[in-house]
């Protein structure tokens, strides 16, 4: 099998990278009209297209190259692609399937485009994370009450859709695929089998991380999982790393990243919120406060990979690398 030649691996095992932190909390900064995401392109189009963020990757593209830039500016070593929605499966919400390979191939070279100033920066070079969500279906459980049975998709239309979605990016130029937010691990699964049925098919090797999410004081991701069966459901895979991330504050993520510390030999990602969301469903933790609770999963050597999710920014990130050197790396076998 043919690798892409990369050392991240070998960096992993150095020091902590920071990723970058909320593509769409910057993107609410720049209050963009219907008419900013239409753009020329879609001015006529028969559908709402306001808050399809992951199109602005086409009809807004300086404002997501400037959103990279300001994330690398501050500090991330991994940057994710505009794509947490780039699926046949999300992008139906607004008629827009047809567009699921250019989504996700400009939105990775766009991010790409912005790593290049650094590309010969041997201490610190920089990596594109093609960021795959976890649509906005579960093939776990159903949406009705009364037929508990049905489901709005399975299996094969999620890889299917994955598929999609990663031959775009890995064609943009992705350098990682992440596998995030993870609330229904057969959602998950079928990104995974994806990814393997493309690596295997294209001779190809990528690393692969997978982010879950723990929805509230259950410790529990939304299918009902736990921890630790998360774990084991993608042992399977041969994995860059595992962590959690969204839904939670780094307070209240924190045993969860302890105990997953313990029952994985993994490189561990996390990415928490900043805080948990006011009744406005705003963030108002500021970078100073995120930056204290994230120096306890330094200082005790929990984590290989540290960013930020929703209502984090570039000076929530620029806080957390300023500290990510002064603290040893998380170790593996």
């Amino acid at each position: 099998m043919k690798n892409i030649p990369y050392n991240i691996v070998g960096l992993l095992k150095d020091r902590i990278l920071v990723l970058d932190g909320a593509m769409g909390t910057m993107i609410q900064k720049l209050k963009f009209d219907e008419s900013d995401y239409r753009g020329d392109r879609f001015k006529n189009y028969n559908s709402s297209l306001k808050g399809n963020n992951d199109l602005l990757s086409l009809t807004q593209p300086e404002a997501i190259f400037n959103i990279h830039k300001q994330y690398l500016d501050a500090g991330a070593d991994i940057i994710e692609t505009n794509t947490f929605s780039s699926t046949s499966i999300a992008m139906a919400d607004y008629d827009m399937e047809s567009l699921v390979y250019e989504l996700n191939y400009e939105s990775a070279r766009l991010a790409k485009k912005a790593t290049k100033k650094y590309k010969n920066n041997s201490t610190k070079p920089r990596f594109v994370a093609g960021s795959i969500g976890p649509t906005n279906k579960t093939a776990s459980m159903s949406p009705d009450v009364n037929n508990p049975g049905y489901r709005e998709v399975n299996f094969d239309d999620l890889v299917n859709s994955y598929t999609e979605q990663i031959t775009g990016l890995i064609d943009g130029g992705v350098d990682i695929l992440l596998v995030e937010t993870v609330f229904d691990t057969l959602n998950a699964k079928a990104a995974l089998f994806a990814i393997e049925n493309y690596k295997n098919k294209n001779l190809l090797d990528i690393p692969v991380m997978i982010s879950g999410t723990i929805t509230d004081a259950s410790g529990r991701t939304l299918s009902g999982q736990t921890l630790e069966a998360f774990v084991t459901s993608i042992s399977h895979i041969n994995l860059l790393s595992i962590g959690l991330n969204c839904a939670l504050g780094a307070e209240q993520l924190y045993p969860y990243i302890k105990k997953l510390s313990m029952i994985t030999d993994l490189n561990i990602s996390v990415h928490p919120n900043a805080g948990l969301p006011n009744e406005f469903g705003e963030y108002d933790q500021n970078p100073e406060q995120m930056q204290n609770l994230i120096r306890d999963y330094l200082k005790n050597s929990l984590v290989n990979i540290i960013g930020g999710c929703c209502g984090t920014t570039p000076d929530h990130i620029r806080l957390i690398a300023e500290i990510a050197n002064d603290y040893s790396i998380r170790k593996t076998n």
